[in-house]
């Protein structure tokens, strides 16, 4: 026999005294959670501007191998052209014809070379 005031199998009174202490423990779930949303959000958008700043980053550098690849054609192309120019100034004594000519074709080349590069240019 069992009273209302004694103790059932599962350890509650039988006075419904456990139902304010459930829905205290709800009202703490509950705001446990909102926090853990709000800190998981926080760190996905630390997470996320991390990746934003490092992929504009990788971004700049493949532009700054772009810039100094190209750069590095028109200047070849010109270095090219000169020593051209020179030796055939000393072989047939053209001086200084050769090296004018020679230097401008090896610009007009380079120019080629970053046009073709940057996809400007036909391909043949």
């Amino acid at each position: 026999m069992m009273n209302n005031g004694t103790r059932n199998d599962d350890g509650n009174h039988g006075d419904d005294s456990s139902i304010p202490d459930e829905a205290a423990l709800s009202a703490r779930l509950e705001s446990l959670n909102d926090r853990l949303s709000k800190t998981l959000g926080d760190r996905k958008l630390q997470a996320d501007q991390s990746e934003t700043e490092s992929g504009s980053a990788q971004h700049r550098a493949s532009a700054m191998a772009v810039g100094l690849r190209l750069s590095s054609e028109l200047v070849a192309g010109v270095i090219v052209g000169t020593i051209l120019g020179w030796v055939c100034d000393r072989l047939l004594s053209t001086s200084p014809w050769g090296l004018i000519v020679f230097m401008l074709l090896g610009f007009v080349a380079g120019v080629m070379n970053v046009m073709r590069s940057a996809g400007v240019g036909k391909r043949p």
